[in-house]
């Protein structure tokens, strides 16, 4: 199971709702909207054994978001029109090309960006976006798009229902029912150095995950400065988390594969062995074994 001398790792992201920690107006890991958590899924199955119950579920939560979505898309096109600009988005024909059956907003953008590469000199970036210039890059164009059309107070804004989210349980058991182990994402520090109200205080946050039926964590670590890193996770892996780390390849900015942190060009060495051993119990864990060990000379095979 390798390719290029690399040990593949299947996941999976969802947002979840909390509705206690909504009810509270607690942020949790996602700064803006109390109660509203993501969740990955780390070490699933593969090929891939979900079915039944936790399938059809799955498959609800997304058809409700795909309305979402299209639904911007209608409203993207009747702006574009009353605007006089020369676009129109087939919202079939972006989610056949440009997806895997789902779709999001940032598909939107790039398939409006793409559209505006095709127009004529004089009607194309700024002609739809006053102040946009046509020296963006893809990834900073696709932004600007998503920022100013598609989010709240943007033409094309449309809420998100609240059945396109499923309770944080149930996405731990659809997870599970996958073979895979449900991971809580960590903000941590923004680049201003606030928590989210629930990430602020550590000691309490890994309490209340392990009664939540969470045993492993991750962090995007270009989002933090690495004393911070190393604070939170060394604690956690010390409180017997699995601890893993990733990078944030969501748009096309040619972003580095190599971890760094918000401070330094790369890891140090104490987070280099918090990653490798979280690897290592993700493996594992895939492999249907029970050891950091085992999985450890799993992914050394492919070296």
């Amino acid at each position: 199971m390798c390719c290029q001398g690399l040990y593949p790792l299947f996941g999976i992201e969802f947002i979840s709702l909390n509705a206690e920690d909504q009810a509270a107006g607690l942020r949790v890991n996602d700064p803006n909207n109390p109660g509203r958590t993501y969740i990955s899924g780390k070490g699933l199955a593969y090929p891939v054994i979900l079915k039944g119950e936790p399938l059809r579920k799955l498959e609800a939560v997304r058809a409700e978001s795909n309305k979402q979505v299209e639904q911007m898309c209608a409203k993207l096109n009747e702006w574009l029109k009353a605007e006089g600009k020369p676009i129109q988005l087939d919202f079939n024909e972006i989610r056949e090309n440009l997806t895997k059956g789902s779709i999001r907003e940032r598909h939107l953008a790039k398939a409006l960006r793409m559209a505006l590469e095709r127009c004529p000199v004089g009607a194309g970036h700024d002609a739809v976006i006053p102040g946009l210039t046509g020296d963006l890059s893809p990834a900073k164009l696709e932004n600007e798009l998503r920022s100013k059309l598609l989010k709240a107070g943007g033409p094309a804004f449309v809420p998100e229902s609240p059945e396109a989210f499923l309770p944080m349980k149930t996405v731990q058991e659809i997870i599970e029912a996958a073979g895979g182990i449900p991971t809580y994402p960590f903000l941590a520090d923004d680049a201003k150095g606030n928590f989210t109200d629930f990430e602020g205080d550590l000691m309490k946050a890994a309490d209340t995950l392990k009664k939540r039926g969470f045993r492993s964590v991750e962090f995007i670590t270009t989002r933090n400065t690495t004393a911070v890193l190393e604070q939170y996770a060394g604690y956690l892996e010390d409180e017997g988390f699995i601890v893993s780390f990733g990078s944030e390849h969501n748009t096309p900015a040619m972003e580095p594969v190599k971890l760094r942190t918000r401070d330094a060009a790369e890891l140090s060495d104490k987070l280099k062995a918090i990653n490798w051993r979280g690897a290592c119990a993700i493996a594992a864990h895939q492999a249907g074994k029970d050891s950091i060990a085992a999985g450890e000379d799993l992914i050394m095979q492919t070296v």
